[in-house]
């Protein structure tokens, strides 16, 4: 198979996954976890002294506070 078709052909299925995943409803726990996630990912490249537990912590805190 030529390189241009197997590009092609991935970007077609690419386009399925995408399609695909906009139809995916998470649940509360699942969007939990992924706030999280990106939270942690985006603060421990500042400050490698953050965790995990650190950033769940104070997501805990806030959905208290929130009443959630």
């Amino acid at each position: 198979m030529p390189d241009e078709s197997k590009e092609g052909q991935l970007k077609i299925e690419l386009m399925q996954l995408v399609s695909l995943a906009r139809t995916v409803e998470m649940t509360p726990d699942q969007l939990r976890e992924q706030r999280r996630s990106f939270v942690y990912g985006n603060t421990h490249i500042e400050n490698d002294r953050i965790t995990r537990e650190m950033v769940a912590e104070v997501d805990s805190a806030l959905e208290r506070k929130e009443g959630r």
